[in-house]
């Protein structure tokens, strides 16, 4: 999988689909988090801000779900807890108090949906701030640009009417 946006272009663009993918990335914002090279762009994107704690913890939130034993959803909630949420956290994500103090409950007796508060303000900000910056960058904008131009040379070409 390609792991920068430099990488895309040489690494993943003669796929059709992925060609398809990038292009339908400015469709929505659930599209792109549904892809991921949709992913892995926007975190290549984030950390040239400096800001991919956000979408690190969404991806550590959304991993957190999936895990059914007790033992280990606890461990990890306050992993989480301790790398993203609480201040001073090394990776702190950019939510209020009360979210922060709500969440700190939940920790008191972890569920898979102990997060869900935190992760989706963190994942408003993202739509509402990074993912359009995302899409007015020049990274994007060159990948979109490269995905159009390979889409189109791989769609067979239409008969001449003469």
């Amino acid at each position: 999988m390609c792991r920068t946006l430099a990488a895309f272009p040489t690494t993943c663009l003669e796929s059709r689909n992925f060609s398809e993918d990038v292009l339908g990335w400015r469709e929505s914002f659930d599209l792109l988090l549904s892809s991921k090279n949709g992913v892995a762009a926007f975190h290549a994107f984030l950390k040239t801000e400096f800001s991919e704690e956000n979408l690190e913890f969404w991806l550590a939130c959304e991993e957190f779900k999936k895990l059914h034993s007790a033992t280990k959803l606890a461990s990890r909630a306050h992993r989480i807890f301790e790398e993203f949420i609480c201040s001073e956290a090394p990776k702190e994500v950019n939510i209020d108090h009360e979210t922060r103090e709500l969440t700190r409950t939940n920790l008191r007796t972890p569920t898979a949906m102990c997060f869900d508060v935190a992760q989706g303000k963190t994942r408003t900000l993202m739509e509402k701030d990074s993912y359009p910056r995302f899409l007015k960058s020049p990274a994007y904008g060159d990948l979109a640009a490269q995905a159009a131009a390979a889409s189109a040379s791989a769609s067979p070409s239409e008969p001449s009417h003469t």
